[in-house]
């Protein structure tokens, strides 16, 4: 690569990002609706202490995704937990630029050799792939749930749709055909590889077949164990922020809007919108406390991805993207 190029993606790319990044959130923040109210109701919840104790989840939830990425990469290269932590929140800077969180790929894979760089796509996907499942099949048992258990008299306005039979049978499929492409990764991949133009890229890419069931289904229960953590943040921040919703009913409800999260196209920065309308919906069936709703959707983003980008893109600046 020309050296006016490297020089230019190793010293100037991170600072860019940062920049970029600082700017988009302040005026995603800053146009929020009753943004004044919601900052409001926010700061009388830091005294709980139960609001500090999400902030320990926040650096579990990224903890669990970094040993998850280090059990990942360990056949193709060895790295500490502290890179693998430091390159897991790169990721997260950059996907929040770009949509549906595709840029995390591309910011985890600067903190390894140049040599393995490409193969470390196909695991870091695998990885996004369970996570999804576990999201996906959830999200299939909070439907059934609510379409069988829960109070009939609740209205869900534009969602209504999908809370239904129809929407369950189609999220049912699709945990179905993610899980088949997960544990067949390998066979996918032969069937791929066995088109001429792409045989010659096969070495890059088959990294991803040196995984096992075991270290799949390993990988599945990490994700299963994130999954939870973010759901108990969500919890504890509508309890802190006094939205009386039963355990039960709350836990199947936020299973929902994350399968409505992981399925809508949206790009990191301008969420949001798209987080505050959907949980208001979802959870403003069963409570009339839209403040608090809205407070605690707004604190978990910024908790749970703001801050994580924010620190995320100081390592990019910290780091040497394009190695000699």
């Amino acid at each position: 690569m020309n050296k006016s190029i490297k020089l230019i993606v190793n010293y100037f790319l991170g600072p860019l990002v940062f920049v970029v990044l600082l700017y988009t959130l302040y005026q995603q923040i800053i146009q929020q609706p009753d943004l004044p109210l919601r900052w409001a109701h926010i700061q009388t919840s830091w005294t709980n202490h139960w609001f500090w104790w999400v902030f320990v989840l926040m650096f579990c939830n990224w903890g669990m995704e970094s040993f998850k990425w280090k059990l990942l990469i360990g056949s193709l290269e060895e790295i500490s937990f502290l890179k693998a932590f430091k390159a897991v929140l790169a990721g997260c800077s950059i996907s929040m630029l770009l949509p549906n969180r595709i840029g995390e790929y591309g910011g985890r894979v600067m903190y390894l050799a140049n040599d393995n760089k490409i193969k470390a796509i196909s695991l870091t996907i695998v990885g996004s792939i369970a996570q999804l499942i576990v999201t996906v099949v959830m999200g299939a048992a909070g439907l059934y749930y609510l379409i069988t258990k829960s109070n009939g008299m609740a209205t869900y306005g534009s969602l209504t749709w999908v809370i239904s039979t129809p929407a369950l049978l189609i999220t049912m499929v699709v945990a179905i055909g993610l899980l088949i492409i997960y544990f067949n990764a390998t066979h996918l991949l032969s069937g791929l590889f066995s088109f001429k133009w792409i045989q010659q890229h096969v070495s890059r890419f088959q990294s991803s077949e040196l995984l096992s069931r075991k270290q799949l289904l390993r990988i599945l229960f990490l994700s299963f164990l994130r999954y939870m953590i973010f759901i108990l943040q969500y919890i504890v921040l509508l309890r802190v922020m006094e939205v009386e919703i039963s355990l039960a009913l709350c836990f199947w409800l936020l299973t929902v809007f994350y399968a409505i999260m992981a399925i809508l196209p949206t790009v990191g920065f301008t969420e949001l919108p798209v987080r505050a309308t959907a949980v208001s919906i979802l959870l403003g069936a069963y409570s009339n406390n839209q403040l608090g709703i809205q407070a605690a959707t707004f604190s978990i983003w910024i908790i749970n991805l703001v801050l994580p980008a924010i620190i995320g893109s100081f390592c990019i600046i910290a780091i040497k993207i394009i190695k000699e």
